[in-house]
């Protein structure tokens, strides 16, 4: 049996995997938009946002600074934010210096009080053996002291030990909805930690693996229906002291109008941006009846 931490209320924060696409001007945001912020923007419709550029690049303190900023109009609302891909897909590219330049990255949100998580991201081909143990570990040790979830995607993870090492460090593990290949780790509802995670990636099973660009395997639009299984999932990790879920589908936007559909299925209050309501009509309007 996994351990749980009870908490005395569960929060769950649902919102999209970044903000800045230029596919979103006219779909989501205003086909105007000159002296329009669209962090700001999004703050006012969701309590999340994961923070995407971290993965390609360190970001610089004054970029944390700014983020944080932009969000003080929502007390609710909590960043997560991917870790530098040299740590999780580039084995043995990074040292002390990049470490302490990430912390000091993490500290500022930190600071700032809108740092919910920090995702380890490893990719498709990380699978579970005795350096990969050993790799995460020391990820573990260089990020103690922030709050930390890991997503792995290889079914050779789905085993109790990998668990147990979660639990032991205190790191969440990451539910993931992706498309369902022979090795695809599988949909689930597990908390290894006080924190829980859920990201949903679409079913794009065509563009999966072969596209030209990496929005193509992002090009997909849940039903409401495919939907139903996860919000009964997210209820059930009610022993989690806060739960995000990320909605990284982004291409047209297509992550925004799910995550407010999700919060809606969740009993959440919810209001839908305009020009949102204007491309997906029909499916908005399920949203506020």
């Amino acid at each position: 049996m996994l351990k749980t931490v009870e908490a005395e209320s569960s929060v769950i924060r649902v919102g999209p995997a970044g903000w800045s696409y230029d596919d979103w001007k006219g779909t989501v945001y205003p086909k105007e938009s000159r002296k329009f912020d669209p962090l700001e923007f999004l703050a006012h419709y969701f309590d999340t946002i994961e923070i995407n550029s971290p993965f390609y690049r360190i970001p610089p303190v004054a970029h944390a600074k700014s983020w944080s900023r932009r969000v003080v109009a929502n007390r609710n609302f909590r960043f997560t934010t991917k870790l530098f891909r040299g740590f999780t897909h580039e084995k043995n590219t990074t040292g002390v210096d990049d470490v302490s330049q990430f912390r000091a990255y993490l500290d500022v949100l930190q600071d700032a009080g809108v740092l919910g998580a920090l995702l380890i991201q490893f990719p498709w081909s990380f699978k579970w053996d005795e350096p990969s143990r050993i790799w995460m570990n020391k990820l573990f040790v260089d990020f103690a002291g922030y709050p930390k979830a890991i997503e792995v995607r290889h079914a050779s993870f789905e085993r109790e030990d990998f668990r147990e090492l979660l639990e032991a460090n205190e790191v969440g593990f990451v539910n993931i909805d992706q498309p369902q290949f022979d090795a695809s780790i599988a949909p689930s509802e597990v908390l290894t930690s006080a924190l829980g995670y859920v990201r949903f990636h679409g079913r794009n099973y065509e563009k999966w693996f072969t596209h030209d660009e990496s929005w193509e395997r992002y090009n997909y639009l849940y039903s409401r229906r495919e939907l139903e299984p996860w919000v009964e999932r997210i209820k059930s990790m009610n022993a989690a002291a806060e739960t995000y879920v990320i909605t990284n589908n982004h291409f047209r936007g297509q992550a925004v109008l799910n995550g407010l559909e999700l919060k809606k299925m969740l009993g959440q209050r919810v209001e839908i941006p305009e020009q949102l309501e204007a491309t997906y009509h029909d499916r908005a309007r399920q949203i506020v009846i």
